[in-house]
């Protein structure tokens, strides 16, 4: 699903340059669930920014469900965006005048469906995670977890080959990560791949491999026995 090559990333600093990524290899499978871990500055965020086509690399290959993904302008980053993958963010980013079905709408104002069809598909995925008597609430009517429940359905009401999750779980307590855990379990449990960045070890174990960057390197790739969010 994901195959990455030698992959580079600078950034310009005044007169001095910043390495950020040196020479990255990584390939993950269609269905995995991979935890990417660092401490800051380690080039984890900056790794999900060009998977996520939010930025550019600046040196090797990035192949995205057998597309090559290479410098391109933000028309054609934000179709292929759409089309491949679906965001959740620590912060929630929902829309605070739009109640959580509107919220859940918004990616598919791109995808020519009639108002009716729109509603539909994102009933059946708030009713998914388990929020459609919410659906006319307003973000802030609703918890921390529910908020991340709702940008979850908004990551998947598109139908994404990929979900990326940049700490899905930071702004929430302990049992409430573990509900959202359990639900991002769920939908990779249906097949779905998923990348989650993460600094939590708990959070890490409940994937099923786990990444470890650091100084814009992978220091360890491994498979683990995954934990179950109860």
């Amino acid at each position: 699903m994901i195959k990455i090559k030698n992959l580079h990333k600078s950034y310009k600093m005044g007169k001095n340059s910043l390495h950020v990524l040196k020479g990255l290899d990584l390939e993950i499978q269609e269905g995995e669930l991979v935890a990417i871990m660092g401490s800051s500055g380690s080039g984890k965020s900056t790794l999900l920014n060009i998977i996520g086509m939010l930025d550019n690399h600046d040196h090797g290959t990035y192949e995205l469900d057998k597309v090559i993904i290479e410098k391109m302008d933000e028309t054609k980053a934000a179709k292929y965006r759409n089309k491949f993958l679906g965001f959740v963010f620590q912060s929630f980013n929902l829309i605070n005048y739009k109640n959580a079905l509107e919220n859940v709408i918004l990616p598919l104002y791109y995808q020519g469906l009639t108002k009716k069809m729109r509603e539909e598909k994102a009933l059946k995925y708030l009713d998914d995670v388990g929020l459609k008597q919410w659906a006319s609430h307003l973000p802030n009517e609703l918890s921390g977890g529910q908020k991340q429940r709702v940008a979850i359905a908004r990551a998947m009401v598109s139908e994404p080959k990929v979900l990326l999750a940049d700490e899905p779980t930071g702004a929430l307590d302990s049992n409430t990560s573990k509900e959202v855990m359990n639900l991002i379990q769920k939908i990779n449990g249906a097949g779905k791949t998923i990348l989650v960045v993460t600094h939590e070890h708990d959070i890490s174990q409940m994937c099923s491999r786990v990444v470890k960057l650091k100084d814009g390197v992978i220091v360890e790739d491994k498979k683990i026995n995954q934990k179950k969010a109860l």
